[in-house]
C-alpha cells in the first residue's frame, strides 16, 4: 500500500522567516516608541530650560510623567536609563541641575553643595588669618625676649666694666723691676730694736720706685731711722711706707695708682746699703707682713 502522507512539524533548529507585517509592527513598536518618547522628553526639557528659569522645574516634571506613562520602567536601564534621568532632572538621585549650579558646576550640585563650598572656603581662609596671627604673635614675643636678653647682657657687661676697674683699681704691682730681698718680715737682728717690720728691696742708687697701689699721698717726710719716707693710702685705708727713699718724687695730696713714679731708691736712715723698706699697715694700724699682701694681691715677690 502506498505510504499514507503525513504532515510533520518543522524541525525546531528550523528558523522560522520574516514575520508578517502586524507581528514586525508589534516587534517594533516598543524600542521606537521608547526612543521617541525620550526625545521628546529631551526636547521639552531643554526647550523649558532655554525659555526661562522659572518654568524649568515644571516643565521637567510634567515630561517625566509623560514619559513615565508612555515608556515602561523596566526596558530602560543601564546607561540610557541613567543619562535619560540625568537629562531629565540632573543627577541620578533626582537633583535638579543647570538653574543654581552656573558655569563650571557639575552634574548634580545644588545651593547645598555650593553653600558648603563657600563655607569650606571661608574656613580655610579664617584659618591662614588665624594662622597669621599666631605666627605675628609668635614673632613679636621673640623680639620682645631678644630685646631683654640683649638689655641683660648689656647690664651684665657694665657690671663686668666696673668690676673690671675695680679690680684694675686694687691691683697691686711690685715696686721695683730689679732687686733682691735681703730681709722679709719678723726676722730677728741686732740691726733692729725689734723683729724687722717690713720688705727690704735691695737694689741700686737712685732706681725708680713706683706706687704699689691705687691710692692718694697722704705724707712725704723725713722720719728718722726710716729716712727719706713717702706714705701712700688706698680708698679701704691701707697705708704702704716707702722708706730709705734718695728723693721723693709725688708730692703730698696727690692721687696716683698703681705703677706711678712716686721716688727713687736711697740709703737715707739707719741703713747698711741702699735699699726700699716697705711697710704695710691695714687702717693705719700696726705692719703686718707685705708678703702676705702681695702674695693675695696675685703678686709673689
Amino acid at each position: 500500500m502506498p505510504a499514507r502522507h503525513r504532515r510533520t512539524r518543522p524541525c525546531p533548529t528550523h528558523r522560522a522567516g520574516p514575520p508578517r507585517a502586524a507581528g514586525l509592527r508589534r516587534w517594533l513598536r516598543g524600542p521606537v516608541v521608547t526612543g521617541l518618547a525620550v526625545v521628546a522628553t529631551c526636547v521639552g526639557v531643554a526647550t523649558a530650560a532655554a525659555s526661562g528659569g522659572g518654568t524649568t522645574d515644571a516643565a521637567g516634571s510634567a515630561s517625566l510623567q509623560s514619559l513615565a506613562s508612555v515608556v515602561p520602567a523596566a526596558p530602560l536601564t543601564g546607561s540610557g536609563s541613567a543619562a535619560a534621568a540625568q537629562v531629565a532632572g540632573g543627577s541620578a538621585t533626582g537633583a535638579p541641575t543647570g538653574r543654581t549650579g552656573g558655569p563650571g558646576a557639575s552634574a548634580g550640585s545644588g545651593p547645598g553643595d555650593i553653600s558648603a563650598f563657600l563655607a569650606s572656603r571661608r574656613d580655610d581662609a579664617v584659618s591662614q588669618v588665624s594662622r597669621g596671627d599666631v605666627r605675628s604673635g609668635l614673632q613679636q614675643q621673640a623680639e620682645v625676649q631678644a630685646r631683654q636678653r640683649i638689655e641683660a647682657l648689656a647690664r651684665l657687661t657694665d657690671k663686668a666694666e666696673e668690676r673690671a676697674d675695680e679690680l684694675a683699681a686694687a691691683r697691686w704691682v711690685l715696686p721695683i723691676s730689679r732687686y733682691n730681698l735681703t730681709a722679709t718680715f719678723g726676722e730677728s737682728s741686732y740691726l733692729w730694736s725689734t723683729v724687722h717690720t717690713g720688705l727690704d728691696f735691695a737694689a741700686s742708687e737712685g732706681a725708680p720706685i713706683v706706687s704699689v697701689a691705687t691710692g692718694s699721698v697722704t705724707s712725704t717726710k723725713y722720719d728718722g731711722a726710716y729716712g727719706n719716707t713717702t706714705v701712700v693710702t688706698s680708698d679701704d685705708g691701707t697705708e704702704i711706707w716707702y722708706c730709705h727713699l734718695s728723693s721723693q718724687t709725688a708730692q703730698r695730696g696727690e692721687v696716683v695708682a698703681a705703677g706711678d713714679p712716686i721716688g727713687a731708691v736711697g740709703s737715707t736712715g739707719n741703713v747698711t746699703g741702699p735699699h726700699l723698706h716697705l711697710e704695710v699697715r691695714p687702717r693705719g694700724g700696726d705692719p703686718v707682713d707685705p708678703l702676705a699682701e702681695f702674695v693675695a694681691h696675685g703678686i709673689r715677690p
